[in-house]
C-alpha cells in the first residue's frame, strides 16, 4: 500500500474483494483486528500496520484487480450457485475468472453486458444508489407501445410497489413501436419488465448494451474480454 493512510473498510474491501458494506459488517462484528486490537469503524490503516480478519492476516501489498466484460446469453443466471436446471454464468466463464463477482446482475431471460471484478470499490460505485450510473438496454415488447403510455413512462413515471419508475425511451425502428432503447439511472430488480407490465405489456427480449462507461463494443465481438 502507499504511504498515505486508508480507511480500514476500504482496505478490507480491496483485500477481500467485497463491498464496503460487507467490510463494515466485519468491523462492527468484531472480526477485524488492527495491530492486535479490535478495529473501530473509521480507523485508518498506515503503512506497516497489521490487519487481520477472522484471525487471518491480510497482505499490505496492493491487490491486483481484474475487470472482465461478458456478453451474457439468455438462459443463464448471475449466481455462483445453480438454481434447479438453470445454469449459471460461471459454467461458461473461463477458469481464471471464476473468483470474480458480477456487478449489476441480469436475470435469466435477459442478455448483454455484464461486468465481473474483484474490485470491491468499483462494484460499490457502480451499484450504490448514491452514485448515478447510466445503463442502456434494447427492449422488445409484445405489442406496440401506445403514445399515451410512452408519455406516462417518460414524463411522469409509473408507480411500482418500490417507488416511481421513470425511464428514457427512444424508438429503435422508425414507425415500429415494438422496439425501444431504454436508458435508466437506477437498478431496481426487474424494473424495466415491471414498468411495462404495469401498463399491460410483456417484455419479450431485453439486452443491456451499456453500463456506466462500458459498452458491448468493448468486447470486440468476444463473449468475455479483460478491460483496464
Amino acid at each position: 500500500m502507499s504511504d498515505q493512510p486508508i480507511r480500514i473498510n476500504k482496505f478490507i474491501a480491496q483485500q477481500l474483494s467485497v463491498g464496503r458494506r460487507a467490510a463494515d459488517d466485519l468491523i462492527l462484528g468484531g472480526k477485524v483486528l488492527l495491530n492486535g486490537a479490535r478495529a473501530e469503524p473509521g480507523a485508518r490503516v498506515f503503512e506497516g500496520d497489521e490487519v487481520s480478519v477472522n484471525g487471518k492476516k491480510l497482505s499490505s501489498a496492493a491487490p491486483k484487480f481484474l475487470y472482465i466484460l461478458m456478453d451474457k446469453p439468455v438462459g443463464y443466471i448471475c449466481s455462483r450457485r445453480q438454481q434447479g436446471e438453470t445454469p449459471t454464468i460461471f459454467s461458461i466463464l473461463p477458469q481464471k475468472y471464476q473468483h470474480l463477482k458480477p456487478v449489476g446482475r441480469l436475470d435469466k431471460d435477459s442478455s448483454g453486458l455484464l461486468l465481473l471484478t474483484n474490485d470491491g470499490n468499483l462494484a460499490h460505485r457502480l451499484t450504490h444508489p448514491s452514485f448515478v450510473k447510466t445503463k442502456i438496454y434494447e427492449v422488445t415488447l409484445d405489442k406496440p407501445l401506445e403514445p399515451l403510455h410512452h408519455q406516462m413512462i417518460v414524463d411522469f413515471g409509473i408507480n411500482l410497489p418500490d417507488g416511481v419508475s421513470k425511464l428514457q425511451l427512444q424508438r429503435l425502428k422508425e414507425g415500429d413501436g415494438h422496439y425501444w432503447q431504454v436508458t435508466m439511472h437506477e437498478g431496481r430488480n426487474r424494473q424495466i419488465r415491471r414498468t411495462f407490465a404495469a401498463l399491460g405489456y410483456k417484455v419479450t427480449a431485453l439486452r443491456r448494451t451499456h453500463f456506466g462507461t462500458f459498452g458491448l463494443q468493448d468486447l470486440g465481438g468476444k463473449q468475455t474480454a479483460e478491460v483496464k
